[in-house]
């Protein structure tokens, strides 16, 4: 295993951040923690990188003790917080230049690793970082985090904040950065990209609610759910809530997901009542269950 935490605890005064956690990555997975902001996912990632001892627990990364062994981590393995941390001041070129030193090495010599994130970059190489837009100070931080050639990679949030496309390439990246055997855990709070991990962890206030790959996880959500548009869509949500056989109601986008408590579910019948309630407009549609769905399951 590349990583494996047992039962792992962190208490800050009366905030129980993270809950007698265990889970393990096995070599060259893409593995994900998924979930809210304040769930405990920043304090896992702090305590596996060597920057916080767990009150509780243990955890090991490429079978180093993250407390014993804290140097020979910190030389394996490449760490990008969820805040972006790079020296504002230092142009592209001069950030890269400086991280690549501390480990000994050169932008040169590991250049293969990172040449096809850093040429999209390459032609800002003399701007400063505090210059850069979202997009590139996350391919920046992504690069300098390469540069000494880990064989873990931590990537805590790696996408808040990014556009769409900027998400989509980083992703396209960690796949090809996967295929050359590097081992990646990744935390996210966006669960569409949860499905493209390998495995992921579903957590919730410091406890993992469950641990298995996106498909088997989306499996084990028993109702169907169903897309419900109206013209008034908070009036929706309040009337579905005061629905008398409604299971789950809450925001999807731009629909309203819904789950009913009957087993055979009575489409014209909500219609009625929706409509019998002045709504206008009301499309009621099965829809397909996904990981959020679960997770709000599941943190019922």
């Amino acid at each position: 295993m590349s990583i494996s935490v047992q039962h792992i605890s962190k208490n800050f005064k009366k905030v129980n951040a993270v809950d007698d956690i265990s889970f393990e990555v096995k070599q060259g997975e893409l593995f994900g923690l998924i979930g809210p902001d304040g769930a405990g996912k920043t304090t896992i990632f702090r305590i596996l990188t060597t920057l916080l001892i767990a009150d509780k627990g243990t955890a090991t990364v490429l079978g180093y003790d993250v407390v014993r062994d804290y140097k020979k981590i910190r030389n394996s393995v490449g760490y990008m917080p969820g805040k972006f941390s790079l020296y504002q001041d230092l142009t592209v070129v001069e950030n890269l230049t400086f991280f690549a030193t501390i480990f000994g090495t050169t932008i040169e010599e590991n250049y293969d690793l990172i040449k096809e994130i850093y040429v999209q970059i390459e032609p800002f190489k003399d701007r400063r970082a505090k210059d850069l837009s979202g997009g590139m100070k996350q391919k920046l931080a992504l690069s300098c985090a390469l540069i000494h050639k880990p064989t873990v990679l931590f990537l805590d949030e790696p996408t808040t904040g990014v556009d769409p496309v900027s998400r989509k390439e980083f992703w396209e990246m960690l796949k090809r950065l996967q295929e050359k055997g590097i081992t990646i855990l990744v935390s996210t709070p966006y669960m569409d990209e949860a499905a493209l991990c390998d495995r992921i962890a579903l957590i919730q206030d410091g406890k993992i609610l469950e641990i298995d790959t996106p498909k088997e996880i989306i499996k084990h959500y028993p109702k169907s759910i169903f897309n419900i548009r109206a013209t008034n869509m908070y009036q929706l949500i309040v009337e579905l809530k005061n629905y008398e056989h409604q299971y789950s109601v809450y925001p999807f986008g731009a629909f309203v997901h819904y789950t009913d408590l009957r087993k055979v579910f009575d489409k014209t019948e909500l219609k009625k009542y929706l409509e019998s309630k002045g709504l206008v407009d009301v499309t009621i549609q099965k829809t397909q269950t996904t990981i959020e769905d679960t997770f709000m399951e599941l943190a019922k």
